[in-house]
């Protein structure tokens, strides 16, 4: 015998498998034989041969050997049934699972993911405030004022805050506003309200809006604390706060969303819409709102010590949930720093004892 002869002459009989050629949904029933490549004939005819370097796994139902070919269509597939057939075919192919992730890709996806999500938190941490403190005095106060208006509308419906309209209420409140707006330097384009709502609490919303909750009203004691307040919300308005806290967390919400899937950013306006209704700014903001408050009463010519003072009585006594304290440095040392600076009273005070009766049942035509 021709020692030459090819080595097809010495493969096994004819084995079945089941070929789709990827260009057609026809089923072909197909005989396989082992050679240089991997010969596939139907009814005696060659259609194709595949190189055993370029075999893939691919992945199909149990008890099936299905193969791919680099080389093919790349719809093509091979089915083996035959368990015997299937282990000298792949026995043949040592590239097979070239494609399937080792350890090693397992590895490779986890290290990257790892650094993807530390480049997350790092922009998180360092890049957004940065951002937010560039961008927020570029964003035209339009468009602040729109924000704050759909802001105003989620307010009312949230807390179910009714704005407080008795009389001789507003007169005393509008008196109040006035005094502080006009020390702190701001123009009438400044709103502001009072919310039957009993939270104690008070926030500015983009766009000059300021509302003081009815439950924080009812716990002062005196004019100047609930001034001091004002004065703090003022600060931030000032300073554009709520727009700078607005890109800073609705844009890391928006990066966590992706980290975990949220592709749609859809917490980035539930972030945002929290950001705008619980003034959950920055230490660094509230350091600085307190500071203009500080300076606002001194103008005025009133003590600033009465608002740490509100601060830490409504901290005692409601202590969780959200209030004008959640997000705030704690009341303790800003009332300690308060009563540094505080300064003994020489202007006139800011309500007469009749306004501040007034003021203090301004919401009572609501309960």
């Amino acid at each position: 015998m021709d020692s030459a002869a090819p080595e097809a002459a010495n493969s096994p009989p004819d084995r079945l498998a089941v070929y789709f050629d990827g260009v057609s949904s026809r089923r072909r029933t197909v005989a396989l034989r082992f050679s240089d490549k991997l010969e596939i004939d139907e009814d005696g005819q060659a259609l194709t041969a595949w190189a055993y370097s370029d075999i893939r796994r691919a992945d199909g139902p149990a008890g099936v050997l299905r193969l791919s070919s680099i080389g093919a269509p790349a719809l093509a597939r091979l089915e083996v049934r035959d368990t015997a057939l299937a282990t000298e075919l792949t026995s043949r192919c040592a590239s097979i699972d070239d494609h399937m992730l080792g350890r090693r890709g397992i590895a490779t996806i986890i290290g990257w993911s790892l650094g993807a999500a530390a480049s997350i938190v790092a922009v998180v941490l360092f890049g957004l405030p940065l951002i937010a403190d560039r961008l927020a005095p570029l964003v035209p106060e339009a468009f602040e004022r729109r924000l704050g208006d759909v802001a105003d509308a989620q307010v009312k419906t949230m807390f179910d805050g009714k704005p407080c309209d008795n009389e001789a209420g507003q007169k005393a409140f509008v008196k109040l506003v006035t005094a502080i707006r006009e020390s702190a330097g701001l123009d009438t384009s400044v709103q502001s309200g009072v919310l039957s709502s009993s939270i104690p609490n008070a926030f500015a919303l983009p766009g000059g809006k300021v509302y003081l909750f009815n439950g924080l009203l009812a716990k002062a004691e005196n004019p100047d604390e609930v001034a001091g307040v004002l004065a703090h919300e003022l600060g931030h308005l000032k300073h554009r706060d709520s727009m700078r806290g607005l890109i800073h967390n609705g844009g890391t919400s928006f990066l966590i969303g992706l980290l975990f899937g949220d592709i749609t950013g859809s917490s980035a306006l539930i972030f945002g819409s929290r950001t705008l209704i619980t003034s959950s700014h920055s230490r660094e903001a509230e350091t600085n709102a307190d500071s203009f408050a500080i300076d606002v009463m001194h103008r005025l010519g009133r003590p600033a010590k009465p608002t740490g003072e509100l601060l830490l009585r409504v901290t005692g006594k409601e202590g969780k949930g959200l209030s004008i304290i959640s997000t705030h440095p704690l009341s303790e040392d800003r009332l300690a720093r308060m009563s540094r600076q505080d300064r003994p009273a020489s202007g006139p005070p800011l309500l007469s004892a009749e306004e501040w009766k007034a003021l203090k049942s301004i919401c009572s035509a609501r309960i």
